[in-house]
């Protein structure tokens, strides 16, 4: 049966239009995206064996351009497409953090981080650095390490941030295995860094730790 043979509440579209675009799986997100699918398979169908054979969805969009171009429903045009389409939502995530705009959500510098860190093979810690308002003068990653970790140096943090003459940082870094949970050492290095920006009147903010899922807040966990 063709999709548009399907009941109207259970087609993408119609389910994205009437429910929004957090009520649709990753098959039928993605399936959105393809528009159609392999010969004999609606778009659905594909998409279900893309992320069956080469996915979850994390991993299927973390891979190359060139990659994507070679799996079957794809090809190069889709492949470009979902690369621009990906590229569009971090530049989208990064306005929302340009500065003059006011960090009004603290939720939304997690999803950056995230945008930026997620993907690393390596671990990353990086530094975002606002004003007075809490506006975004800088986003560095500052620090990179093996998968283990990566060592963290609080003279440098307070260094960019004299550089940037920022009145807070907010900070972050990935966890390669995905596990978002904060160890001992993410909370010593954070209580170290509160302490050494603190001698120069700059505030630390929040610690985020980013894994699979939302990224873990240290300062929602009272530790910072």
């Amino acid at each position: 049966m063709h999709i548009r043979d399907w009941p109207a509440a259970e087609r993408p579209r119609e389910k994205l239009l009437s429910r929004g675009a957090g009520a649709l799986s990753d098959a039928e997100l993605l399936a959105i995206f393809l528009g159609s699918g392999l010969r004999g398979r609606d778009a659905v169908a594909t998409a279900r064996d893309l992320l069956a054979t080469h996915g979850p969805l994390r991993s299927l969009l973390e891979r190359e351009p060139g990659d994507l171009a070679g799996l079957p429903g794809l090809g190069p045009a889709r492949a470009c497409q979902l690369a621009a389409a990906l590229e569009l939502g971090s530049r989208h995530l990064a306005a929302s953090l340009q500065r003059g705009v006011a960090l009004a959500d603290p939720l939304a510098a997690g999803r950056y981080f995230a945008q930026r860190l997620r993907a690393r093979g390596h671990e990353v810690f990086a530094a975002l650095f606002l004003d007075t308002r809490h506006r975004t003068l800088a986003f560095e990653e500052l620090f990179q390490g093996t998968v283990d970790g990566a060592e963290v140096h609080p003279r440098e943090v307070v260094r960019r941030a004299l550089a940037h003459n920022a009145a807070a940082v907010i900070i972050g870094h990935n966890h390669p295995s995905g596990c978002p949970e904060p160890s001992a050492a993410d909370r010593g290095i954070t209580a170290r860094l509160k302490q050494a920006l603190a001698l120069v009147d700059i505030r630390l903010l929040d610690h985020f730790v980013v894994g699979d899922g939302t990224p873990v807040s240290l300062a929602a966990r009272g530790w910072v």
